[in-house]
């Protein structure tokens, strides 16, 4: 079964896929590394920041591992890569 989540991206994952927000189909019982993956499929310039990148579902961090996630039609995923400043 799968499901529409909306994908948010800031900073530099904005950048790369040149896009704030979009709506993905994705399986509906996912693990995190199996979400990132999905969207790196649609967006594969995103793999460059695979390591540095914070991931966010229902605005709770996750670390991308092997945890299982079951997400809901309207579920929001955030991209958030480092952000520098000072």
């Amino acid at each position: 079964m799968s499901c529409q989540v909306t994908v948010l991206y800031f900073a530099r994952s904005a950048e790369l896929v040149g896009l704030r927000s979009e709506s993905v189909c994705v399986p509906q019982r996912i693990t995190s590394l199996q979400l990132w993956e999905e969207i790196v499929k649609i967006h594969p310039r995103l793999a460059v920041i695979r390591d540095q990148v914070v991931f966010a579902v229902r605005q709770e961090y996750v670390l991308l591992g092997d945890q299982l996630l079951v997400l809901q039609t309207g579920d929001e995923v955030a991209i958030i890569p480092p952000i520098s400043g000072g």
